[in-house]
């Protein structure tokens, strides 16, 4: 549904961290952009250290918005999303911060606001895939959450853990080079077992584990070249170098391979005929549930969970809405994407 269907008596959300944004040029074009679609007045959600954005999109929902801006980084983002999986409103990505990975997947605006605030009021819903996780923590507690981009365990969830927030702040995406070199000081081999889609349970040691709902990482990196956010499914990838020729291996695949190679069609010919390397193990599958021998760090959408010792991830299919721009209505699914090309 387009949002300028709505009447004057509809008003917006925004779920805002306060630290990232800057609030004064926000309000501002909300209010130009409210005004100029004759709704109502906005409502305004502050994040906080102890929720970053859960209970205030749930608030929001049933306040009766009929769209909730998410106005902060992927943490706020992945928050908000958690917050509006079981309602129908759709979430409006005003992406500040760090990475924007979800925006950068959905080819939507990373630094012009008004432009996204406008698509907030004006644009159209598009559904995509929602993760969701539940955890199983070292002294037997549990908890649920969602994400929309990416979870991991293993070395990438204690290079995040040991990332320091103010270099983050400082240097943006390059602190995370600090976080690799601390995690890579302790031991980095993980032993699991895993069950993929109810299937026959299996051992692997491996350094990490990616669960995607997207491909695109930080600094245009694309690790799960398959991963589209509407196809239903997981894209997975187990990370198992073997010493210093294992990660030479997995960072030609990830930069060459996967970042040049694989966005033309010449390239993907070219490697449909190639093998894949040992050190990466892609899967695909809707449900993947796993223990580990030892707890571990875990993560979703860049943000630490803190350790775990058993993880349950599912897929919900189209579980979140997200408001794009007007003009990109036309833009398919994936399933229907896959149909036309095949009648093509």
């Amino acid at each position: 549904m387009a949002a300028s269907d709505d009447s004057s008596t509809s008003f917006a959300a925004i779920v805002y961290n306060p630290i990232k944004v800057d609030e004064e040029r926000l309000r501002a074009a909300v209010a130009a952009s409210e005004q100029s679609a004759g709704w109502g007045g906005s409502r305004w959600y502050a994040t906080s250290e102890e929720d970053p954005g859960v209970g205030q999109a749930k608030q929001a929902v049933r306040d009766g918005a009929r769209v909730v801006m998410a106005a902060g980084g992927d943490g706020t983002i992945r928050a908000v999303s958690e917050g509006l999986q079981s309602s129908d409103v759709p979430i409006a990505l005003l992406p500040s911060g760090t990475g924007n990975l979800l925006a950068r997947n959905l080819k939507l605006s990373l630094d012009r606001l008004e432009e996204s605030v406008e698509t907030a009021f004006t644009g159209v819903d598009r559904a995509i895939d929602l993760g969701t996780v539940d955890l199983e923590r070292p002294d037997g507690s549990r908890d649920q959450h969602a994400f929309v981009v990416m979870a991991g365990l293993g070395i990438d969830a204690a290079m995040i853990a040991n990332t320091s927030p103010a270099l983050k702040k400082k240097v943006g995406w390059l602190a995370y080079v600090q976080g690799i070199a601390r995690a890579m000081r302790g031991p980095n081999t993980v032993r699991l077992r895993f069950r993929l889609d109810g299937g026959q349970p299996r051992s692997v040691r491996v350094n990490s584990v990616l669960i995607g709902n997207c491909g695109l990482l930080t600094g245009n990196i694309l690790l799960l070249p398959e991963a589209v956010v509407d196809d239903g499914v997981f894209d997975i990838v187990a990370l198992r170098p073997e010493g210093l020729f294992g990660w030479i291996q997995i960072a030609w695949k990830v930069l060459w391979e996967n970042g040049v190679m694989r966005r033309s069609e010449l390239g993907r010919k070219i490697l449909s005929n190639t093998k894949e390397v040992r050190t990466l193990r892609y899967l695909k599958g809707k449900e993947i549930v796993f223990r580990t021998e030892d707890p571990q760090e875990f993560q979703l959408d860049g943000d630490t969970m803190g350790e775990v010792v058993a993880v349950r991830a599912r897929v919900r299919p189209g579980g979140l809405a997200v408001r794009i721009p007007a003009t990109e209505q036309d833009r398919l699914p994936h399933d229907e994407e896959q149909r036309e090309a095949a009648a093509a």
